[in-house]
């Protein structure tokens, strides 16, 4: 007898695409046989746990979910999951993650959300790095959507010395990032500071180049440049359809996906 169809809130636009997107990667990444996922942050990123949480409890019972940040170890608190760590789980299957932006190669802005260093420790871990994004993410140049510049993690007091050499880097608008409902900088969860770079489109057509002369500067902890890491990218667009980006320039556009369909986890 078939599965009865999942009984899902109704939602439109770009937040059913991004649902959409997000159920996609989760059922063509995340398989039975995955026992350790890597689950980052995101406004998407409820939906890839929301569709993980599907796949059902024989499947999920076994599994370790090791989060990015604050968000995603909520997540997986929340919905039940058991909550692991890199320390324990060093190798992970997939992680699943969003993005502030992406290139036509999959690379990637991140760190947005102040989390880049322990994205990046949790997408390189991983044998499968999967981006689930809604469309204004998806471009051919970094910097072209997100104008907020290159999240740059330091350490407390190497910041100001950090920001006068990426200035002379040629970020001439380097700034500290400030806490919004509080007074000073923004900490983040490893208790060090973030500068946002912006660099013209000469440095971000090579963002592999600009990755490793940041990476240089004493005093960075990590740079949210995410190059050569990526296999797939998902983007959920206006019109509520997908996009789907492969490593070696594959793209798939216009792709519809029934949210009520039962997970195959078999």
């Amino acid at each position: 007898m078939a599965a009865a169809p999942l009984q899902l809130n109704a939602l439109q636009g770009v937040e059913a695409a991004k649902r959409a997107a997000a159920y996609a990667a989760v059922d063509n990444h995340v398989k039975p046989e995955h026992q350790i996922i890597g689950i980052g942050s995101g406004s998407t990123v409820p939906y890839v746990v929301e569709r993980i949480v599907q796949q059902g409890p024989k499947v999920n019972t076994n599994r370790w979910f090791v989060p990015t940040g604050f968000q995603s170890k909520e997540l997986i608190v929340k919905n039940g999951l058991k909550l692991g760590d890199v320390d324990s789980f060093p190798e992970i299957d997939v992680t699943i993650d969003g993005a502030d932006d992406v290139d036509s190669n999959l690379n990637a802005i991140k760190g947005g959300g102040a989390c880049q260093l322990r994205e990046k420790v949790l997408a390189e871990a991983a044998k499968t790095f999967i981006i689930v994004a809604d469309f204004r993410k998806n471009g051919e140049i970094l910097g072209q959507g997100w104008k907020q510049g290159v999240p740059i993690e330091v350490a407390e007091f190497a910041w100001s010395k950090v920001q006068r050499q990426l200035v002379k880097l040629g970020s001439t608008n380097a700034a500290l990032r400030m806490g919004k409902a509080k007074a000073g900088p923004v900490v983040t969860d490893n208790g060090n500071f973030v500068i946002d770079a912006q660099f013209d489109e000469k440095f971000m057509k090579q963002p592999d180049e600009l990755l490793k002369t940041i990476k240089l500067l004493t005093g960075v902890i990590e740079v949210g440049l995410f190059t050569n890491m990526c296999q797939a990218a998902y983007f959920g667009n206006e019109d509520g359809t997908i996009t789907a980006k492969e490593i070696g320039g594959k793209v798939q556009k216009g792709i519809t996906f029934d949210v009520s369909r039962n997970p195959i986890v078999s």
